[in-house]
């Protein structure tokens, strides 16, 4: 038997205890000390066993069921965590709710930067109506349901989902189980880019930061003063292919002029480049606001706009993360231009520390373009 179950038995038989005292009344006054006396004892028995009882179990909610199930709880979850499967739970709207260690392996994205984001994200645009639409209908209780889909982290690596509907715990909304399976032989080769050892790879991305620095610094200093777009070419050869798959240089603020894009071999570089920067509506942000953006496998397909063939520059790039910079010479100064920086594939994306070494390298070209006309103004 339960606590709560004996707790219940016992306030049963004190309430039924007090209807006898009640029924007591009616006792020649001589005998009303005894039924006094077995009053107090009741009060007693209420103040000193009842009382807290029913405290602890305010507090705590359940008894020792639920002690059990928390650790039931524990259990399942830390079973979830290692099975071996890559799985993840979402809600209707493919909202990750729980990441195991093994589906971060997979998709390349942390479990905590997972959560409250859709699952459609880390997809392939061409996947994610689909995903979406099935996962819903598995939620609405149609059954169950598989597909093949394509990450964005390896987009050439079908990838075989299979969803089924689960009600967690005593909740009142349907949530999906999510199993990721690999193709055959990814799963045989393990991962096709093999990441280094956490310290020495920390290591190494610390050391090519300073690389990328030295390089840009020694390229602005012996840029041609005065020659803007000339800095803005310069500094967009130092970073592209290094850091970065494409790179696309837009001059001024008010009036934008795209100058300079580069990007991967046989990319439709030509269409960017004809591309009018006023309709792509992160480059007027960062001109106007003066603010940075970094994006991981950026949602909104019409963040970049379109290029000239009509097609959403980020689908067409495959983008799987960037950052768009003012080129700033002081916090709150006048925007002398805009860097955007794409990476696709399964490249790793933008990383806040890499943001902060960008944010840099954008101030010391901001400071190369305005040389030679700060130079004219200390001449006058």
């Amino acid at each position: 038997m339960s606590q709560m179950e004996e707790f219940g038995e016992e306030l049963a038989d004190f309430v039924r205890r007090i209807a006898e005292l009640k029924s007591a009344r009616s006792v020649p006054a001589g005998d009303l000390s005894t039924v006094l006396d077995a009053a107090i004892f009741e009060l007693d028995h209420v103040a000193d066993r009842l009382w807290p009882t029913y405290r602890r179990f305010a507090v705590n909610g359940r008894w020792d069921d639920a002690a059990s199930d928390r650790d039931e709880q524990r259990l399942l979850r830390a079973l979830f965590q290692r099975l071996p499967l890559p799985v993840a739970l979402v809600d209707r709207e493919t909202v990750v709710r729980r990441m195991n260690f093994a589906a971060t392996g997979l998709t390349g994205v942390r479990a905590g930067y997972a959560t409250g984001r859709p699952l459609t994200g880390f997809l392939v645009h061409a996947d994610r109506v689909a995903f979406r639409s099935q996962t819903a209908a598995v939620a609405r209780g149609e059954g169950d349901r598989s597909l093949n889909v394509h990450l964005q982290q390896s987009p050439g690596t079908p990838v075989r989902a299979t969803l089924t509907a689960l009600r967690p715990g005593a909740e009142p909304r349907t949530a999906v189980l999510v199993v990721l399976q690999p193709a055959a032989d990814r799963v045989q080769r393990g991962p096709s880019v093999p990441g280094p050892a956490p310290d020495l790879g920390e290591a190494t991305r610390h050391a090519a930061q300073l690389d990328l620095l030295d390089a840009m610094t020694s390229t602005l200093l012996t840029a041609p003063a005065g020659d803007r777009a000339g800095v803005l070419e310069r500094a967009a050869a130092v970073l592209h292919g290094r850091f970065a798959d494409w790179v696309i240089a837009d001059e001024g603020a008010a009036r934008l002029r795209r100058t300079t894009v580069l990007g991967p071999p046989d990319a439709p570089v030509a269409d960017v480049l004809t591309q009018d920067p006023a309709a792509c509506p992160l480059v007027v942000e960062a001109a106007r606001g003066g603010a940075a953006s970094l994006q991981v496998r950026p949602e909104d397909p019409d963040a970049f706009g379109r290029d000239a063939s009509g097609a959403h520059v980020l689908i067409r790039a495959e983008v799987t993360s960037l950052l768009c910079v003012p080129l700033t010479a002081r916090p709150h100064g006048p925007v002398e231009g805009v860097l955007t920086l794409f990476r696709s594939g399964a490249r790793l994306a933008f990383s806040m520390a890499e943001a902060r070494v960008v944010d840099v390298m954008a101030r010391h070209t901001a400071l190369a373009m305005r040389r030679g006309a700060d130079d004219r103004c200390a001449d006058r």
